[in-house]
């Protein structure tokens, strides 16, 4: 019996079938073609589309301009290789097994490469994956689904310089020396291939995904673009004085360990950061030598541009990103160009989250999506930017990494959004809750304000029901019963259900536990 035979007769629909491209408004012989272009450590704010700072990113605002601005997107961690995770698969960290950096996908997790792949759709990826379980660099091994021919990840880019040159490309100071020039750069070699890709696929079907590691440290870059930064300051925001009363006592212990002598009273120092800034405008350069050729070679392509998570930039007193849920790193930018369907210049202020991606794509490739996959298409959003597909986003904290202690070890969060409210269940310390619209800058702690207590709760239930619903391994009755909320049931059996997964094509059909026979719904009382 062959596999196919054998999903069948296990109680799989195995695989889905293609529908033509008119049912997602694309002619008949229009190719189906989409460029995912992820950018690194890069804050909404960064982007002059967004907000003018003195930053210069002109081809980001020119895709902008082109296409549709999201105004409320969100990653669901933010941290590297867990927010990476969720993007490329579709699934929650908690799900897909990377809830810490340097964790590996589970062995029946699918990327979107391999579910396209496997329905005849070329995939290629070249820039940081992060998602193999090893190192930062991961393994030079494409992932299953991707074409090998432009597989590039960080350590096939190593493999290409002398040893000496693999030390400078990690060292900061490597960034003044000006014979490290743009071809030494990881951006620009990821750009080449990028660029040769997009010249040989001209009327062909396929998923570009371009994923630059610049402007996360070393943020090395060609010292031109550094020397534009030289007596930059980034505009301070309020919160960078946030004295962090009444919130969790980790942010605080994270902060005072920055502070080398001083308190959390000090006035806050200037944000300055040459290089970081320099490789930022870098990539937007690379950028717009992608967006060059697909004008060239795939002019109707849809072009999706986000960035993994944001940094703080001593906002709320802190540093770079971690367990917190404050907007500068969760709040994401998030672009979306598709000439002819997408209208031009345009902004939503609906929410989006970055487990939508993977469904989007299924459906603009026209193949059911996946019952296992966690979020939802977002494909009618492209076309309507008024258009609602969510009425909340989950956001998730694990731990930073497991290969190292330098960042608070595990910290347990698990966190819903509406739009305007926020609500943030830190398992071992304080909860929070804020109200964006009249507290944007995260300031002040609604957790215990009785004003606000049918909102939060409203929120605490949506929270733990998509706790459930996700089947979080970590769920249980401690993330209902909290300090303001006292009245919550400690129920040992929770929820008392069983939650088995989806089909997808990929395993046979679950088999129940209690009777042996295939089984016909994954949710059921046990």
């Amino acid at each position: 019996m062959n596999r196919r035979d054998f999903l069948k007769s296990a109680g799989t629909a195995g695989v889905a079938a293609a529908v033509t491209p008119k049912a997602i408004g694309l002619a008949d012989h229009e190719p189906r073609q989409v460029v995912v272009i992820l950018g690194e450590s890069v804050r909404r704010d960064m982007l002059n589309c967004y907000r003018e700072t003195g930053l210069k990113t002109p081809n980001l605002d020119r895709l902008a301009a082109e296409g549709i601005r999201f105004d409320k997107a969100y990653n669901c961690q933010p941290v590297c290789a867990p927010a990476r995770s969720a993007i490329w698969t579709g699934t929650y960290p908690h799900t897909n097994g990377v809830w810490g950096n340097s964790l590996p996908l589970g062995d029946t997790v699918h990327t979107i490469g391999q579910r396209l792949h496997d329905k005849g759709i070329e995939c290629a990826f070249m820039g940081k994956w992060h998602l193999s379980g090893t190192d930062y660099f991961d393994t030079g091994i494409p992932a299953p689904g991707w074409n090998g021919a432009y597989w590039y990840d960080m350590r096939r880019y190593l493999s290409e310089l002398s040893l000496e040159d693999r030390r400078r490309s990690r060292r900061e100071a490597t960034g003044k020396d000006p014979n490290w020039t743009a071809e030494m750069c990881y951006g620009h070699r990821v750009t080449d291939r990028a660029v040769d890709f997009l010249s040989e696929r001209v009327g062909k079907d396929f998923l570009l995904v371009v994923a630059y590691d610049e402007p996360h440290g070393p943020s090395l870059c060609p010292v031109e673009y550094s020397k534009m930064y030289e007596n930059f300051v980034f505009p301070e925001d309020p919160n960078a004085a946030d004295s962090l009363k009444d919130k969790p006592k980790d942010q605080r212990i994270w902060a005072e360990s920055m502070l080398h002598g001083g308190t959390l009273t000090d006035q806050p120092k200037p944000i300055r950061s040459e290089q970081f800034f320099g490789s930022h405008t870098f990539i937007d350069a690379e950028i717009g030598r992608v967006l060059d050729q697909l004008e060239k070679s795939a002019p109707n392509a849809l072009v999706i541009y986000t960035s993994d998570h944001g940094v703080f930039l001593n906002s709320h007193r802190l540093s770079d990103k971690g367990p917190a849920m404050y907007e500068e790193i969760t709040h994401i930018p998030f672009l979306a160009k598709w000439p002819g369907k997408a209208p031009a210049n345009t902004v939503s202020k609906e929410l989006v989250s970055h487990v939508d991606l993977n469904a989007t794509l299924m459906e603009f490739f026209g193949f059911e999506v996946p019952k296992t996959l966690e979020g939802v298409s977002m494909l009618p959003m492209l076309k309507d930017p008024k258009v609602s597909v969510r009425k909340d986003v989950f956001i998730e904290w694990g731990r930073y990494e497991v290969d190292h202690d330098g960042f608070g070890g595990f910290q347990p969060i698990r966190c819903v959004c509406d739009g305007r409210y926020k609500l943030s269940i830190n398992l071992m310390v304080t909860d929070e809750l804020y109200d964006l619209e009249k507290d944007p800058g995260e300031m002040t702690n609604l957790i215990d304000s009785a004003e606000h207590a049918e909102i939060r709760n409203q929120l605490h239930d949506r929270l733990l029901l998509w706790m459930n619903e996700s089947r979080d391994p970590f769920r249980g009755y401690y993330w209902g019963k909290r300090a303001w909320r006292q009245d919550f049931p400690e129920k040992w059996k929770n929820a008392g259900m069983t939650r088995q997964r989806e089909n997808d094509g990929y395993l046979p059909r679950e088999l129940d536990y209690d009777t042996g026979l295939i089984m016909v719904d994954a949710v059921r009382p046990k």
